[in-house]
């Protein structure tokens, strides 16, 4: 099927539940075999599956993984396609449960949703006054106000730092166990004042955004669970096989950055008996592929996307 058949097709995935970022881009990097087997590891609306699907043939085969209860609503009638609700970090045990052991193709968008961001009650945003949850897997009990109520300064420190590069990070958590003494952390509103005295004027919505960023990747393990994931893409990709990932932040996209290139976390090239650098991968761009103007400006979220692209060597 002709890619401009079916990028016009792709207008029509575009829903209130989640804009697909880099839709075209991340096809046309997958290089799609009509009778390959596929996996979308963050599932979502499925506006980036519709689009794996409408190019595969009846023999081609879409798995897809999301650890969000919501995203079963979206799950996609279609013989070709099995939706597995998983956290990604598990993605070799559950494919093998399927007959899947080697794949054409691996594809995640590792922002947030824009439904999780949108939904009051899931805490992810600083625009609604409500508990502090931000879980993405609603079976799990770790939520940010826990965090905010247990959590020893020391840890606070470390995640503020570590996960929302945020310079002052002790006086935050300072400020947050000796509020905390006095009455729980647990509503957005009441976080935000607390915190305030640390919030430097006129950048206001970046660093909060930078304190929520840090809660959520705390809450959800979102570095452990990428690293995880990364480290099985090689064995599960098949030879001239596609590893395509976007991600919205410098510690998501380092990571990857460093694995595609050089098959580790330190970015350390490894060499053979000959002196050829020794990596599972070969990088497809060398730079990461931005969105352009146009989809910034229909799609704001967009803005900090960058998608990068490895072939299995």
């Amino acid at each position: 099927m002709k890619l401009q058949i079916i990028f016009l097709a792709m207008e029509n995935l575009i829903n209130s539940y989640h804009n697909p970022v880099l839709l075209k881009e991340s096809i046309q990097g997958l290089q799609i075999h009509p009778e390959g087997i596929y996996v979308d590891l963050t599932f979502g609306a499925g506006g980036h599956a519709k689009a794996i699907l409408a190019q595969l043939s009846e023999k081609g085969r879409l798995y897809a993984f999301d650890q969000d209860e919501d995203a079963k609503q979206n799950i996609i009638p279609d013989e070709r396609f099995t939706f597995i609700h998983a956290n990604f970090r598990h993605i070799k045990k559950f494919l093998k449960l399927h007959g899947v052991e080697k794949v054409n193709g691996i594809f995640a968008d590792l922002g947030v949703s824009s439904h999780q961001f949108d939904d009051e009650h899931r805490g992810f945003s600083i625009r609604f006054d409500n508990l502090l949850d931000m879980r993405m897997d609603k079976r799990k009990s770790l939520t940010a106000a826990e965090i905010l109520s247990t959590y020893e300064s020391y840890d606070l420190i470390r995640i503020f730092s570590q996960y929302g590069e945020l310079p002052n990070a002790k006086r935050l958590a300072q400020l947050i166990v000796a509020n905390r003494e006095n009455k729980s952390i647990t509503q957005t509103n009441h976080f935000i004042d607390v915190i305030k005295p640390c919030i430097p004027r006129q950048k206001e919505n970046k660093y909060l955004a930078q304190v929520f960023q840090a809660l959520r990747i705390e809450v959800n393990q979102e570095m452990e669970t990428l690293k995880e994931l990364l480290l099985q893409t090689p064995d599960l990709l098949l030879a001239g096989g596609r590893l395509v990932l976007i991600a919205y932040h410098s510690l998501e996209d380092r990571l990857v950055k460093r694995f595609m290139r050089s098959g580790n976390f330190e970015d350390k090239l490894e060499k053979d008996f000959f002196g050829n650098n020794v990596t599972p991968f070969r990088l497809v761009n060398r730079k990461a592929i931005v969105p352009g103007e146009e989809e910034i400006e229909t799609n704001n979220r967009s803005r900090s996307a960058k998608l990068r692209i490895a072939e299995k060597i």
